[in-house]
């Protein structure tokens, strides 16, 4: 496996990884009786992040 395919492997993981996260947060955080915003943010913030990462393996992925 070449360099850059080991990295296209390496980002969509934790694209995955990222986007699991973000899920499980708003999940357990919707399940709960909290009533404050700071895990939503946090939920958001790995969802894009793991959209972002998912989406830069895919163009990276097409070029080479």
């Amino acid at each position: 496996m070449d360099v850059q395919a080991q990295r296209v492997a390496t980002v969509r993981a934790f694209g995955t990884v990222s986007l699991v996260a973000g899920f499980m947060t708003s999940l357990i955080t919707m399940a709960s009786d909290y009533g404050g915003f700071e895990p939503h943010i946090l939920a958001t913030f790995l969802i894009l992040t793991g959209l972002g990462l998912r989406i830069e393996a895919a163009i990276v992925n097409r070029r080479s």
